[in-house]
């Protein structure tokens, strides 16, 4: 079986705008402060200090009529032309999970006659290496780092990883956020904090040479990523977006999940345990019709199969923050769902899922909980509670939690005990549906399932397509492929929110648009990894929330995206080529399958197989039947990419209770491991082996290490 990308095609462009960006930087300036209005002497000990105004001779422009916004590096966003400082300290960081401390100086300041602020971390001078990194999330509207991680925008331990980098970091808060930021909110607040601390930091080091720069962001962020590099020249030089979607994933991914959730409730089990290791391999086995089409539906939209191991604690994500969105954008579609012909509200076994159900609040808990007088039905999850009496009669909140007679709710403000109130999921129920309303315009594959032969639409569809909208508004307008500098984006083949075949569809749309993409871009898949950027995000709430055991089913990507950056900054400095992109294929029901050897799969990640009895079962046996109390010898089997790095770690976790005890390993490419273990309870078990890499096979950085691990099914009797 060939393992390609698909249709791509090894071509160099030569007309890549990045090239102006090499251009000596001491040429320009003279042109950029005039832009800014201020001189090199810009950094203020006064707090309320604010560069003078001058005339702006070079304003930023549209490159098309109503389009956004372009920004270059010369020209000056005339919304954020008055840059002003206000702090400057000396400050220290230390990342709680690594024990690793920086110092550096610290600058704050922001935009004159908008909300727009900005941070600045530089290095001691002895430690800068000439360039910085900068994180965004559209929603942050805070400039300075949030303690500790996962990294959704700048956090203490993406402070640390730069400064201990040698870069400096830049950080904004969006202007407020989307969608309070407007216009500003998307990249322009970013590109201006961008080039303004490139000045910043000219005088800081009394330098001449520009500063290299990189920004960086998971899931909407990598929507703003995309954006920003669509967006602008010369600002940036290269980008990381992380767990990127389609222009159409929202809400619809989420929405899909949620049928999904709802229709195979009660099947999900054996639809987990039947894509695990060792399975039967056949998840629609048992299904009733209903259950087979959606299932099929949800993987061919992109919902990772072995994705499911975490059924329990799924909950559509943020799902409940976006419907606002598309109720106020298509108010008239939940009224159509359930009355009109052609959509689905007029089947019997949706009928059957619609609940109206009227109660009272008995008691209000912590954290938006309520207590209420019946135990509700669980499709009414991200349904409405509307309040019938009290101060906030006729307003309704969104469910986002049900537990027995508690529910958890957006906000309980307003909301006292003996509050009547009314349950109905009839908008719950409709979204659910509303990917096949959203047929695309600018195609995207998972959508082909609800098309016919000839083009046209299986259901009807709706007059405004959401997903557009949402993507534009994070990301100043809706992803084309056309990218100036350079890219590597990290993909995770497990992401059950940004279905992973967004990144190949992107990975097209650049193809399309400048043509041979060797020299400007890499897309590198991540087995076994999701959509939160760290298994430590469980438990800040960014993904995995209450689920069991998760590092026995999911790795970091935090270290491939720090290599990633490094790897862009010795691209643009120096010309050295990052590994190359995963070979992969899609397969007909829109899934990411990796290539199984490390020498055909490429990027940067180990690829890792377990068995038992013999190294060569490593890789030919999933499933193993020993006997209680008896010596079992598993084998694992690791490779990497001479390119990639060597192995620096293996771990065991043998009864599959998140566990990991580290075996000594001899760093090499490519290795195999051998554990004995013995079972004494009876019962079926899933050992994991995990493998950490790293490029220059340090085994004692926290930086840079990427992870991959193999699962097997052991039967002990």
């Amino acid at each position: 079986m060939e393992y390609g990308r698909r249709n791509e095609r090894s071509v160099r462009n030569p007309n890549c705008p990045t090239i102006q960006i090499q251009m000596r930087w001491s040429s320009r300036i003279s042109s950029l402060l005039l832009a800014f209005g201020l001189g090199l002497a810009v950094v203020p000990e006064s707090a309320s200090a604010v560069a003078q105004e001058q005339p702006v001779t070079s304003a930023c422009e549209a490159q098309s009529v109503g389009g956004p916004l372009f920004i270059t590096e010369n020209c000056n966003d005339p919304e954020l032309s008055k840059p002003y400082v206000d702090e400057r300290k000396p400050g220290t960081l230390t990342d709680e999970a690594s024990g690793v401390s920086v110092s550096f100086t610290y600058v704050h300041g922001g935009f004159s006659g908008t909300k727009a602020r900005f941070s600045f971390y530089f290095p001691a001078a002895e430690k800068y290496k000439g360039r910085f990194f900068q994180t965004t999330y559209p929603t942050i509207d805070v400039e300075d780092a949030a303690p500790g991680c996962p990294e959704i925008g700048t956090s203490t331990c993406s402070v640390v990883f730069a400064l201990s980098s040698g870069a400096y970091v830049v950080s904004t808060n969006n202007a407020g956020g989307v969608p309070t930021g407007g216009t500003l909110a998307a990249y322009r607040t970013n590109a201006a904090a961008a080039k303004y601390s490139r000045l910043i930091a000219l005088e800081m080091y009394k330098a001449s040479t520009r500063p290299r720069g990189y920004i960086y962001g998971a899931s909407g962020g990598a929507y703003q990523t995309v954006g920003s590099m669509e967006n602008t020249s010369g600002v940036w030089d290269g980008a990381v977006p992380m767990v990127f979607g389609v222009p159409n994933a929202i809400p619809n991914f989420m929405a899909s999940q949620l049928l999904a959730l709802r229709v195979l409730r009660d099947k999900l089990p054996q639809i987990a345990d039947a894509v695990a290791p060792g399975g039967s391999g056949d998840p629609f086995a048992g299904l009733s019709a209903e259950q087979r089409d959606t299932l099929k539906e949800v993987t061919r939209l992109g919902f990772p199969l072995r994705g499911w191991w975490q059924y329990a604690t799924l909950n559509g994500g943020g799902f409940w923050a976006v419907e606002g969105a598309v109720r106020a954008i298509d108010p008239s579609y939940m009224e159509d769902f359930w009355s009109k012909p052609g959509y689905e509200g007029s089947e019997p076994s949706v009928q059957a899922a619609r609940v109206r159900q009227d109660t009272t609040v008995k008691n209000v808990g912590e954290g938006n909980e309520l207590v209420l007088g019946v135990e509700p039905s669980k499709d009414l999850l991200n349904g409405d509670l509307m309040m019938k009496d009290g101060p906030k009669a006729g307003q309704s909140v969104v469910i986002t939690g049900i537990e027995g007679s508690k529910v958890k709710v957006v906000s309980a403000s307003g909301i006292t005990a003996g509050t009547a109130v009314r349950l109905d999921n009839s908008w719950a129920i409709a979204l659910q549906y509303y990917s096949r309303h959203q047929v695309p315009t600018l195609h995207q594959y998972g959508w082909d399932q609800y098309v016919k032969k000839d083009g046209a639409p299986l259901y009807p569809q709706r007059s405004v397509l959401i997903g557009p909208i949402l993507n534009s508004s994070s990301a100043g307008s809706v992803a084309s492929g056309r990218f100036h500098g350079k890219m590597i984006m990290a993909e995770s083949v497990l992401d059950v929110s940004a279905y992973p075949w967004s990144a190949d569809w992107y990975r097209q749309q650049a193809q399309a648009a400048l043509g041979d993409l060797s020299g400007s871009f890499r897309l590198w898949y991540m087995d076994n990894a999701d959509h939160g950027p760290d298994i430590a995000g469980m438990s800040a709430g960014v993904a995995f929330e209450h689920s069991a055991h998760v590092a026995d089913h999911i790795v970091s990507y935090f270290g491939e995206v720090q290599q990633a950056l490094l790897d862009l900054d010795a691209w643009v400095a120096k010309g050295i080529p990052p590994a190359e992109s995963t070979n992969y294929r899609i397969d007909a029901d829109d899934q990411v399958q990796l290539a199984p050897e490390a020498e055909l799969r490429a990027g940067i990640q180990p690829v890792v197989t377990l068995g038992v009895g013999r190294p060569s079962d490593a890789s030919s046996h999933p499933t193993a039947l020993v006997k209680k109390g008896t010596d079992i010898t598993f084998w694992a089997k690791a490779q990497t990419q001479p390119s990639a790095g060597t192995i620096v770690k293996v771990e065991w976790d043998f009864e599959g209770d998140g566990h990991f005890t580290a075996q000594p390993v001899s760093i090499g490419h490519e290795s195999a491991f051998k554990e004995v273990h013995r079972f004494v309870r009876p019962g079926t078990y899933f050992p994991v082996v995990r493998v950490t890499a790293q490029r220059d096979g340090d085994a004692n950085t926290p930086f840079g290490l990427v992870q991959n691990l193999a699962s097997m099914r052991v039967t002990v009797r």
